[in-house]
């Protein structure tokens, strides 16, 4: 009687009445080219949200990736599709609809969450989703949550999430009705299908599902995310790729012990080193503790290149694109006082952040050690705690009072933890800021009150000993820390990116009003100024798979006497590594360092600089940039090779000749020996090491 009145109603019921296999299969081919729609259709809503970067991309590139995506998608329908097929091999677990449907239903609406929250994840990053999830949820999830709620329109995604769960449950539910058998028999022993066929269906259906996973039946690796690159687009190739499984991905890694991700050894230990320190030592470099340390030296600059200088300020710039400054080629006038301050100062157009990601930034600048795959965010990590070979170290050593303002809280990204150890002591962050003109309720106070706080720090309380300070903004961050009555125009015109670039022009007029204080303090005429981007932003278009707008910033030195010796511009190539050995040169006198850049105004003849540079999120892409070219070198393939041009008129070509052996051994030796160096405590000025003092 049972059975006879779930036949009667058959939507209700948790068990079919006669599991077949034809239902059973039936059901889940149409699970499965549901899921591949759906998946299918938060790429077209991928595409057309992000439709800015499409540009001049020709119509049969993303045809391409659709194709490519539809591999990807193919691996994760496998999974989905995984209980409906081990069901085969019980009848009971055949007639489970009413679970099965629960199952699909909710893997649905958890792939639906990701593909909506990847639309503004994209927007921000030009990266499908990886372990910066990850990284953000680790540091104060109330911080998060507060960015995400108050910079992104979460409460329409979440009612568009929930009413398409609901949906979805519906659409499981019909596919159940159209796919029971006709039958109306009560189940029985002689009923269900035999077991061999079940066997035998199960052994078809597993090797269909193995073949799709791999995403090939051809001999090789199963399907990686480097296949997807196929076109010249980077937007197109990145659209070929399906989010959920670049999130797993990044879980493994991420939840894995970092140091089992790091850069694998390439060459001999004693090979890598020899080549680093071709590359990175000058002539007036002295090499010391070789047996110990790999970049370890003593470096006197000539007295004709310092300065007449005893102070030492690094303004460290939220997100301030080369991309879209004045002086750099951009005619927007997003950045007029900027571009007033070049005038006056020494402006690097060819520079570099280290990662994409404000913690990089940080450490790149001031501890002057490079951003490495698996130590994106060295200052959390126990490897965080060494001594590292930094501004603090090497200007503490010589008696210099230190100050670090910042708009923000210092808990987050483990700031005051690292840069105390370094050596900085004096902080002033959010809490300490009294009445501010604004104040962010995710991030702290606006970069007007960061730099009036600064600007009176450093008028009133520095100057009687030789001082280094770190000024670091925050306004131009999602969800953009902005007074109510701006004191500059917003900009217009450049579409989703509006908003971020009227951020921008903020914190520009916030650093000229710092500038304009600054002047009138007695410190000013001998104090060399440091201004330098964190990182940059995504543009429309994007430069090559490593996103080079992203990577571009300006880095500015302002000091007495500064044009004269070396001139108002420089095209050498340079990363954030760089900024530390290049202050101590301005400053003068015998310095051991072991600093993982160069003095870029203390080069040979000839040499126009390189940069290794890498982005974050986990990803282990990592790139070598020189005066022309970047040679890019994903994990996993073959190395690719790109001329580039930045300033008015950017742009990238696929070099399809050989790839310059030197230039990949330089490139791997470099993070070889960085990554050595770092497991071993042996990268500071001393060794770590107990007994090693």
């Amino acid at each position: 009687m049972a059975s006879t009145a779930a036949l009667k109603h058959p939507s209700s019921a948790y068990l079919l009445a006669r599991p077949t296999l034809k239902s059973h299969l039936a059901f889940t081919l149409l699970s499965a080219m549901a899921l591949l729609l759906i998946y299918a259709l938060l790429r077209v809503a991928l595409l057309v949200y992000n439709r800015e970067l499409i540009g001049v991309t020709p119509a049969v590139s993303f045809a391409e990736a659709f194709l490519n995506g539809l591999r990807f998608d193919l691996r994760v329908v496998v999974y989905a599709c995984i209980p409906l097929l081990l069901s085969l091999l019980s009848v009971r677990a055949m007639a489970a609809r009413g679970v099965q449907r629960f199952w699909l239903s909710g893997f649905a609406s958890i792939t639906l969450f990701l593909g909506l929250s990847e639309l503004d994840f994209y927007r921000e990053f030009h990266q499908r989703l990886n372990s910066l999830v990850f990284q953000y949820f680790q540091e104060d999830p109330k911080t998060v949550l507060s960015m995400l709620w108050n910079g992104f329109p979460v409460g329409r995604y979440l009612l568009a999430w929930v009413v398409a769960t609901w949906l979805l449950s519906k659409l499981f539910k019909r596919l159940d009705l159209l796919s029971r058998p006709a039958a109306t028999v009560s189940s029985s022993a002689t009923g269900a299908p035999a077991w061999y066929w079940r066997i035998a269906t199960f052994g078809v259906c597993l090797v269909v599902a193995v073949i799709a996973a791999r995403g090939h039946i051809s001999q090789g690796p199963p399907l990686r995310w480097g296949d997807a690159y196929t076109t010249e687009s980077m937007f197109a190739n990145q659209l070929g790729l399906n989010g959920t499984l670049t999130l797993v991905s990044a879980a493994q890694a991420s939840f894995s012990s970092h140091r089992e991700n790091a850069w694998q050894s390439t060459m001999t230990d004693q090979l890598a080193q020899e080549t680093v320190r071709k590359l990175l030592l000058t002539p007036n470099d002295q090499l010391v503790d070789a047996d110990t340390a790999a970049i370890r030296r003593d470096f006197t600059p000539p007295a004709d290149a310092t300065l007449p200088i005893r102070n030492v300020v690094v303004i460290l710039m939220e997100s301030f694109a080369g991309h879209f400054v004045g002086a750099m080629g951009y005619p927007g006038n997003i950045t007029p006082n900027f571009d007033k301050l070049a005038q006056e100062g020494l402006l690097f157009d060819r520079f570099f952040s280290n990662g994409t990601h404000t913690h990089q930034g940080m450490f790149a600048s001031m501890a002057c050690f490079p951003n490495l795959p698996s130590f994106e965010y060295l200052m959390r990590t126990p490897e965080g705690a060494n001594k590292f070979s930094g501004l603090p170290q090497l200007l503490g050593a010589r008696g210099y009072d230190n100050l670090y303002v910042y708009n923000g809280n210092f808990q987050w990204d483990n700031q005051s933890g690292f840069f105390s150890n370094q050596g900085m002591s004096n902080f002033i962050g959010r809490e300490d800021f009294v009445d501010p003109v604004f104040m962010d309720p995710t991030w702290g106070v606006s970069d007007q009150d960061m730099f009036d706080r600064g600007a009176s720090e450093l008028a009133n309380n520095f100057g009687a000993k030789p001082f280094y300070a770190l000024l670091q903004t925050l306004s131009n961050h999602t969800p953009y820390a902005l007074p109510a009555d701006l004191p500059v125009a917003p900009v217009s015109g450049h579409g989703s990116a509006d908003e971020h670039l009227t951020a921008m022009r903020y914190a520009d007029w916030a650093l000229g009003q710092f500038f304009d204080k600054a002047r009138k303090a007695p410190y000013f005429k001998d104090t060399l100024f440091v201004v330098v981007g964190d990182h940059g932003f995504g543009s429309t278009e994007q430069l090559t798979e490593m996103d080079l707008f992203r990577f571009n910033v300006p880095l500015l030195l302002i000091a007495p006497g500064i044009q004269e010796k070396f001139g108002a511009v420089s095209h050498t190539v340079g990363t954030q590594v760089d900024i530390v050995p290049t202050i101590m040169g301005r400053l003068g006198g015998e310095v051991r360092h072991q600093c993982w850049g160069r003095d870029l105004l203390n080069l040979p003849q000839g040499d126009l600089g390189i940069g290794v540079i890498k982005p974050s999120g986990g990803d282990q892409t990592v790139a070598l940039v020189t005066s022309k070219r970047i040679l890019i070198q994903p994990k996993g393939f073959a190395p690719r090779l790109y001329d580039y041009r930045l300033g008015a008129e950017p742009s990238a070509t696929r070099v399809q000749s050989d790839i310059d052996p030197e230039l990949q051994q330089n490139l791997e030796a470099f993070l070889q020996t960085a990554t050595k160096s770092l497991l071993e405590n042996s990268a500071g000025v001393v060794d770590g090491l107990p007994g090693r003092q």
